[in-house]
C-alpha cells in the first residue's frame, strides 16, 4: 500500500459512499489496482480473481460517482485458532489520495471485521503504513497471523505485518 499525506491547497472531495462491491465492480477494482501492482505495492491478481472475490471488497466512490478506492477483507483463524481477519488489496487512486478516502475505507473495513466476529485484523504493507498506524495498528504479530496467509507473504517485497485488536 502506498500511503499519501494530505496535500495543502487541495479541495477536499468527500466520499459519497463506501459500500460492498459487487461482481459488476470487479473490472473497475482491477483497473484501480493495476498502478499499485506496477509500483510493487500490491500483488498481481488476474481480473477473474476480482470477480470471484468481489464479496471480500468494499469500494469508495466520490460524490461524482468515480471509484476512488478499494479494500478487501477475508476472515480466517489466526495461529491460535481465534477469529481474525486479513485486510488486503487496499488502494486509493492517485488523484484521490490525501482526501480522507483511505481513512473512510479503513474505518468501514474495521467495522465490517468486527461485524464478522474478528477479534484482530492483520495486514501487510511494503510502504510506511502510516495510515494503518494512525488507525490503531501496530507493527508485529507475524507469529500470530493466520498461518496460510503468512506463508504466502513474499519476503522479497519487504512487507511488514501489522495487527490491530478489535474491541
Amino acid at each position: 500500500m502506498t500511503t499519501a499525506t494530505p496535500r495543502p491547497g487541495l479541495r477536499s472531495e468527500s466520499v459519497a459512499v463506501v459500500r460492498p462491491a459487487g461482481p459488476s465492480d470487479a473490472a473497475a477494482v482491477h483497473r484501480l489496482s493495476v498502478p499499485f501492482v506496477r509500483a510493487g505495492a500490491l500483488r498481481d491478481r488476474p481480473a477473474s480473481r476480482y470477480a470471484r472475490d468481489a464479496a471480500d471488497f468494499l469500494v469508495a466512490e466520490t460524490a461524482g460517482g468515480v471509484l476512488a478506492g478499494c479494500v478487501a477483507l477475508n476472515r480466517r483463524p489466526d495461529a491460535c485458532g481465534r477469529a481474525a481477519a486479513v485486510l488486503y488489496n487496499f488502494c486509493v487512486a492517485d488523484g484521490n489520495q490525501g482526501r480522507g478516502i483511505g481513512s473512510a475505507l479503513l474505518r468501514a473495513v474495521l467495522a465490517e471485521a468486527g461485524t464478522r466476529g474478528a477479534c484482530r485484523v492483520f495486514t501487510a504493507t511494503a510502504g510506511s503504513g502510516l495510515l494503518f498506524l494512525r488507525h490503531g495498528f501496530v507493527v508485529g504479530g507475524e507469529e500470530e497471523a493466520p498461518p496460510e496467509w503468512r506463508a504466502r507473504l513474499d519476503p522479497a517485497r519487504g512487507s511488514r505485518v501489522l495487527v490491530r485488536a478489535l474491541a
